[in-house]
């Protein structure tokens, strides 16, 4: 089975992985593109959800919350962090655009401890990551800090143009905290202008997974295992949301001692 999943090029359902399609556990991701006026129902089922406003606006109902007018952003390049809603299990939910809207629907297992709430754009970290041509720029959405989630981690990356990212090139595929945790993970690409590519490995120490992958605006490349860096080519910024949950709720990673080596 390949690690990439093509985006629809029209219509309302951009993309989806599920633990079933994947072959794993824990990650769901979906991806949306709504026109003025057109609603989508969701249910959360036993899973939580993290709702993302990509671009545009929508208003959004659930748990007995009605939230109007969320979205900071007409395109994911804006320097700017997005609007979030966090569900969980168990819930109905109604998304209807204001105009034209792209949504993210990322999903995992829950006990259901954890209310319904808005995810203020004013309340993720934006940061800097990187130095020269490994630079990139992170807006953590749900990171491990938010302690309001039971396994999901969310988080979106711009790498600019002739750079890489996720690198040097680092994996979590096994349980053994505090060096390494087990998470599986998607990147949801996107890349401007959107005529462009980019480049995703994903491999194994042994090689035994070993997937070298093109990827175009709104592809969806899996991670069950391995390390997973990105390039993104001459004249074409990269943006990616991660979508990552696992047994627990702890980001750690290990590097490829091969590559480690740049960040002494």
């Amino acid at each position: 089975m390949s690690l990439l999943v093509k985006a629809r090029p029209v219509g309302r359902e951009i993309v989806e992985v599920t633990p079933a399609s994947a072959g794993w556990t824990h990650v769901g991701f979906r991806a949306l593109r709504l026109a003025k006026g057109e609603a989508e129902a969701v249910q959360t089922g036993t899973r939580e959800l993290c709702l993302v406003v990509l671009t545009g606006r929508v208003d959004v109902e659930a748990a007995g919350h009605a939230w109007r007018g969320l979205g900071t952003r007409d395109s994911v390049f804006e320097p700017v962090a997005p609007a979030a809603v966090y569900l969980p299990p168990g819930q109905a939910v109604r998304i209807t655009a204001l105009g034209p809207a792209e949504v993210a629907l990322c999903t995992a297992p829950s006990s259901g401890r954890h209310p319904a709430r808005l995810i203020e754009p004013g309340a993720m970290t934006r940061s800097t990551r990187g130095q020269g041509s490994n630079t990139r720029y992170i807006c953590d959405i749900l990171p491990e800090s938010d302690a309001g989630a039971d396994h999901l981690l969310v988080v979106e990356v711009v790498t600019p143009a002739g750079h890489s990212s996720s690198y040097p090139p680092h994996k979590h595929d096994t349980e053994a905290a505090p060096g390494e945790t087990q998470l599986e993970e998607t990147y949801y690409h996107r890349l401007n202008p959107a005529q462009g590519f980019a480049f995703q490995r994903v491999y194994t120490d042994d090689r035994s997974l070993d997937e070298a992958l093109a990827v175009e605006n709104h592809d969806v490349v899996m991670v069950p295992r391995g390390y997973h860096p990105c390039v993104a080519p001459h004249g074409y910024d990269l943006y990616y949301l991660n979508v990552m949950a696992g047994p627990g709720r702890r980001w750690c990673f290990r590097n490829d001692p091969a590559h480690e080596w740049m960040l002494r």
